[in-house]
């Protein structure tokens, strides 16, 4: 899909177009399935040769506008992405910061929460192939390597939940459940960005690939912007598909040429 604004097929039947990126919109953009593809574990994604280059032009071309919203924390964004420092919403918007010279608001760790992972680290350690990722504000219980578990830890994160209390919320992820606080979302995260400047009164544009970007392309869509779901499987609000990051980063690519 490397030609610019090539047309694919939505879930509801629409067919529309990749929208243009232009002064007056602000990009938001998932990381794990968007950007990046999906790797056996989390530590094991490959950042593409010219990714960072690529980004830094767009949050140039874009005026600043541009902020990556992710469950991933602040911390390993910025490992991943180094030595660019972009606006960022780690841990689905528990974690913000507007600019990259700027320190985060960052929500504090429920009390809880150790409990939790150990639970979760004692459920991973009798069933092989899970893993727990602690990501400092909730957590993830991944099967990639193992997906004849998948039912094992739906049922278990639904038991853990339980465990957590209302604070909390738990989320299907590629295959994995995320436990993550209840008050946050992608929604609020692109809400946040689109209150500040230099997002203030631009047209939202939100890429993401999995169950937490819908939130965030509600955000997009009652702001009067866009949603563009990656890859084709599962319901979205989206309008748009983009089969695979490969084809996103044509399609950043291709507009960065023409922001200039």
């Amino acid at each position: 899909m490397a030609a610019r604004n090539p047309r694919v097929r939505s879930v509801a039947g629409m067919q529309d177009e990749l929208p243009r990126l232009d002064k007056r919109t602000a990009l938001f953009l998932d990381v794990d399935g968007t950007l990046l593809e999906i790797a056996p574990s989390p530590d094991a994604v490959v950042v593409p040769p010219g990714l960072v280059t690529l980004l830094a032009g767009l949050q140039a071309g874009l005026g600043g506008a541009l902020a990556l919203v992710s469950g991933r924390s602040l911390a390993t964004l910025d490992r991943l992405f180094a030595p660019l420092r972009l606006a960022m919403a780690g841990q689905h918007g528990a974690e913000l910061r507007l600019r990259g010279d700027l320190p985060a608001l960052t929500l504090a760790r429920d009390a809880r929460l150790d409990g939790l992972v150990a639970q979760a680290r004692a459920f991973a350690a009798a069933h092989a192939g899970l893993l727990v990722e602690d990501k400092g504000l909730g957590l993830t219980i991944h099967y990639r390597q193992a997906p004849h578990h998948a039912l094992a830890v739906q049922a278990f994160g639904a038991r853990l939940l339980d465990a957590a209390g209302a604070r909390f919320e738990l989320l299907p992820v590629h295959m994995g459940v995320e436990l993550k606080p209840r008050a946050i979302s992608k929604r609020s995260a692109v809400e946040w960005f689109m209150r500040e400047p230099p997002f203030r009164g631009r047209v939202p544009i939100v890429l993401g690939d999995d169950r937490t970007d819908e939130d965030g392309f509600a955000a997009a869509l009652a702001l009067g912007g866009r949603a563009v779901r990656v890859g084709c499987e599962g319901p979205s609000v989206a309008t748009v598909r983009i089969a695979a990051p490969h084809a996103v980063r044509a399609w950043l690519a291709a507009e960065a040429g023409r922001l200039g």
